[in-house]
């Protein structure tokens, strides 16, 4: 049996037919849920610190995400294999070959009472433009984009109703609306947009009870949302754990609902240890670590070889069967085998293949170049059960190429994260992408398009940004995943990050509860989990 099968992701027809409203229905005899607020029903679930407040446009990690992600709802979501449907929206109607008619359903509320209006969503976004805020990159397809500035593309009609207009045709476009960049305001949120991310407002199935902040995070359901995650709890309470060995001892002890990460400690162990309580299924998640363009010995010619040298000195297929017990797939690529247009055979991809004797060769043409000198590190975050793939890894680097290479802890992921948003990080540094929406281009652009929110690395090749640029206008789906792939043989030259390898999800659950599913990109339906 494969171990990676393809999930559904939309056609060009379906991109540009208008998304009807679609019912929804479930034979669980708990379809409304228990949501009474009592408490009793409360999901305990894993997650770490978020960087920063809870702005949707602003955020960009897991430990944000995982709350905005179900504290707002956006016009439409992804079901549980990637699927699009409706939530906010009633309509996305194409209006000619590059504007979309976006029509809400009536009675949307967020969790104040308030109406949820079409200025909400195109004031959102032209704020997140104006701001440069972390995912104002999201925005650039729209008429007008440039950062400091409002979205010329956006036209409120009524109430009810806003235009999009693109800069040019988008054979993806209406597929990214259900990323949180893409979230609504209150207009409240303007009044002071960092006190409102302490205490936000949001349209999702849930509302903030309480945040206390490095411990924990209480989300209650939100009377007001009337869309198709309606919460089946009393709530969810995320714990932020420092150790995923510490999360995992909790789910065995019964104090933790649900995991969606077990430690590498326990990879050989918790499917015996769960039983039919494990889950093991693949996921949209790409691991690397990148070198910054910044750092000495990294730019230019000598950079490239470098970067060429370390990759083939990293022996991925040992990492995966020692460390990882097999959770993990050696990478082919910068995207995701669970998705439409995935090639493991794309020109250059065997710079990603093990290779001692090309790896001295072209480190020694670098030095050839410049004398390499210092240490090489790899900095991670203790808090998220990284060291023994870094230890593992820069061992390889270490023993392959006969340099200094060391792991780099800091002591949580906010930590990590600060330095490399502030560009203060001196060294290489883990990192990795959980899919947004079902797309190879949502791996691609976000991460290494010129200026992009999550281009941590500083990556900039006109070349790449041309290629994203053919598939964002291609008249059809095959096209544009072609213009995707041929991207992807520029990164491979370049390597901006060094690709590592594809998660599975490796997760479980509490004898406590019912109904856990774990999404296309590994993260639980937190709405439909029930307490026996």
């Amino acid at each position: 049996m494969a171990i990676f099968k393809k999930i559904g992701a939309l056609s060009l027809a379906a991109t540009t037919l208008a998304l009807s409203v679609s019912a929804c229905s479930s034979s669980d005899n708990n379809a409304e849920g228990n949501g009474s607020g009592s408490g009793d029903n409360l999901i305990l679930a894993n997650s770490v610190e978020p960087q920063n407040p809870l702005i949707p446009a602003n955020t960009n990690e897991t430990g944000g995400g995982k709350l905005i992600d179900i504290l707002f709802s956006g016009l439409v979501r992804y079901d549980s294999e990637g699927k699009v449907e409706n939530e906010v929206a009633e309509s996305i109607e194409p209006e000619g070959e590059k504007s979309f008619k976006v029509t809400l359903k009536e009675g949307q509320k967020f969790s104040d009472g308030t109406p949820v209006k079409a200025e909400n969503f195109t004031k959102a976004w032209s704020y997140a433009v104006e701001n440069s805020q972390l995912g104002s990159y999201f925005f650039e397809p729209i008429l007008g984009y440039e950062e400091g500035k409002p979205l010329e593309g956006l036209k409120v009609i009524d109430d009810r109703t806003f235009t999009i207009e693109l800069q040019q045709p988008e054979a993806d476009f209406p597929l990214r609306l259900g990323y949180s960049a893409f979230f609504p305001l209150p207009d409240s949120a303007f009044d002071d947009l960092k006190a409102f991310g302490e205490k936000p407002v949001g349209n999702g199935p849930y509302k903030l009870a309480e945040w206390e902040h490095n411990q924990s995070a209480t989300l209650v359901p939100n009377e007001n949302y009337e869309g198709p995650r309606k919460a089946k709890n009393d709530g969810i309470r995320f714990n932020f754990y420092a150790k995923q060995d510490a999360a995992y001892a909790d789910l065995l002890a019964g104090n933790l609902d649900v995991l969606d990460q077990v430690p590498d400690s326990a990879f050989s162990t918790y499917e015996q240890e769960l039983g039919d309580r494990a889950v093991s299924q693949p996921a949209a998640v790409f691991q690397s670590f990148t070198i910054p363009e910044s750092l000495e010995h990294f730019s230019g010619e000598e950079g490239q070889l470098r970067r060429q040298a370390i990759s083939m000195a990293v022996n991925r297929e040992e990492v995966c069967d020692a460390i990882f017990q097999g959770t993990r797939i050696p990478a082919k690529d910068f995207t995701s085998p669970v998705l439409d247009g995935y090639s493991a055979n794309l020109s250059g991809e065997d710079v990603l293949e093990y290779n001692e004797q090309k790896a001295k060769e072209l480190w020694a043409k670098a030095d050839a170049i410049s004398p390499w000198s210092g240490q090489f590190a790899i900095a991670y975050n203790a808090d998220g059960g990284h060291q023994s793939w870094v230890d593992a890894t820069v061992n390889s680097i270490k023993n392959t190429l006969g340099i200094d290479a060391v792991g780099q802890p800091y002591p949580d992921f906010k930590s990590l994260r600060d330095e490399v948003t502030n560009r203060t990080i001196t060294t290489a540094f883990r990192t990795g992408w959980q899919a947004d929406y079902p797309s190879l281009g949502n791996f691609l652009g976000p991460l290494y398009g010129t200026g992009a929110g999550s281009n941590d690395g500083d990556y900039s090749n006109p070349e790449f940004d041309k290629k994203l640029d053919q598939a964002a206008g291609a008249k059809s789906t095959d096209e544009a995943l072609k213009f995707y792939n041929e991207a992807q043989e520029i990164l491979l030259k370049d390597l901006p990050a060094i690709p590592l390898w594809y998660s599975t999800v490796a997760g479980g659950y509490g004898e406590n509860v019912d109904n856990v599913v774990f999404n296309w990109k590994s993260v639980p339906e937190y709405q439909d989990i029930t307490k026996k």
